[in-house]
């Protein structure tokens, strides 16, 4: 469909979905993005899960008394391919987890391809801390915390990798904790709604001076000629 901008677009068929409901869109990167997604879905552990297909999640959230319908969305469970996809999945992503294994120093390597690529898409966006990609949350999480014996990735070079491009950091296990899965996710949206609020707050005080200004020049002109 032309003119449909991609916000507004599924990223796995392309198709335009401006009339469904959905509040937030996540999107997990990395190759074992899969199993932290069906562990905050379902709240069980499916071990070495991944999907073979892109795919779309979707869940009802309640936050702070407030109903939200997430989707997630897994590219594939692979490394996006290239500048051009990823831009095209950053427009239509509202907060984005880049998850890698620390059992597995290859899957570190493609987070730190996620991130780079991030950058390199969004070069100005990079300047508060948790806002990595246009002003939205992003998170590095380190999966398989569990496996602590066959570490390959350090935690000081997690904490590095999310200090130099100014995103939020953590390890779990999502063998372990669903909680800890859950918690991350839901940290996410609220970033993501506490962004939209924000935004909303900077827009209304020049809206508020205009119409102010408005009153007061159609009411002092009035007040002029009683």
């Amino acid at each position: 469909e032309t003119g449909v901008p991609w916000r507004d677009r599924c990223p796995v068929d392309g198709q335009c979905r401006a009339h469904l409901v959905h509040d937030t869109h996540i999107i997990c990167f990395g190759p074992v993005s899969a199993a932290l997604i069906v562990r905050f879905l379902t709240r069980r552990f499916i071990g070495e899960y991944a999907s073979l297909t892109e795919c779309i999640y979707r869940k009802r959230l309640t936050l702070d008394g407030r109903q939200l319908n997430v989707e997630l969305y897994d590219p594939c469970s692979q490394v996006c391919a290239g500048k051009s996809a990823l831009s095209d999945q950053i427009h239509w992503g509202d907060g984005f987890l880049v998850i890698y294994d620390i059992s597995d120093r290859s899957s570190f390597q493609a987070a730190k391809n996620i991130l780079h690529l991030m950058r390199e898409t969004h070069p100005g966006a990079s300047k508060r801390d948790g806002e990595a990609a246009a002003g939205r949350p992003v998170v590095l999480v380190g999966n398989k915390q569990d496996l602590c014996h066959m570490r390959e990735v350090d935690h000081e070079e997690g904490q590095r990798l999310a200090a130099d491009h100014r995103c939020g950091f953590l390890e779990l296990s999502a063998a372990e904790h669903s909680q800890e899965v859950a918690l991350v996710f839901s940290k996410v949206v609220q970033s993501v709604c506490a962004g939209s609020k924000a935004k909303e707050r900077r827009r209304r005080p020049s809206g508020s001076k205009s119409m102010a200004k408005l009153i007061n020049n159609v009411f002092g002109k009035r007040r002029k000629s009683v």
